[in-house]
């Protein structure tokens, strides 16, 4: 169990620490992910950057997703989704996402571009993995932007998400594996949905920590 995210994500840095000092760049999913990577950021001495993946909801169930899509419009999608919607409604669902990409990149990042990812070590990373669609489609960003190393790093994980994300990148540092794995909520005491201002806030911090002036 985790107390918080915070925890977690001291936590996770910890295991994350042969990372430290190497120009590592950690990409934290929103909204989750966000105060975690904070946290591994500030631990290893890399850069912190908000970088945003969307679920892509079934129409008459949005809690359950069929894939994800990326910032960048890479995309993730199981292969049996094919057999429960149409391309018609498949594309309008990726069509909304993107919608809201560009939304919460304007939101939290005043849509400025990502770091500079080539031919560096990236950290993704999110409060816990559930079905690993939106890590996955983070993931197939940072190979199109030509990392030079891809990390997934999270709290919890199912296991056979796990094994998946250990093929598709190059290391995934995952805390627990929980045999009963339900949500990613059930290895916190202190769970809740994080608010657009708490993303927002934390962003702040690590920008006045690291001298960086404020978005203008």
């Amino acid at each position: 169990m985790f107390e918080n995210r915070k925890d977690a994500g001291e936590k996770l840095a910890r295991a994350l620490e042969k990372y430290k000092d190497k120009d590592a760049l950690v990409l934290a999913i929103p909204r989750g992910g966000v105060e975690v990577g904070y946290h591994v950021a500030k631990h290893i001495n890399a850069e912190l950057a908000v970088m945003v993946s969307r679920k892509l909801p079934y129409p008459d169930n949005p809690e359950a997703g069929f894939g994800a899509i990326a910032e960048d419009g890479s995309l993730f999608i199981f292969e049996d989704a094919l057999g429960f919607l149409s391309k018609e409604e498949i594309d309008k669902i990726i069509e909304q996402q993107k919608t809201e990409l560009k939304r919460r990149v304007a939101v939290f990042r005043k849509n400025e571009p990502l770091p500079e990812i080539k031919d560096r070590i990236v950290i993704l990373v999110d409060d816990g993995v559930a079905m690993g669609s939106t890590m996955r489609a983070s993931i197939k960003l940072c190979r199109n932007k030509k990392a030079k190393k891809v990390v997934v790093a999270a709290p919890v994980s199912g296991g056979d998400v796990a094994r998946q994300l250990e093929k598709e990148a190059d290391e995934a540092v995952i805390l627990e594996k929980p045999v009963f794995f339900q949500a990613v909520a059930q290895v916190y005491m202190d769970w809740y949905d994080v608010p657009d201002a708490q993303v927002l806030e934390i962003m702040k911090k690590w920008r006045g920590e690291q001298k960086i002036g404020p978005f203008s």
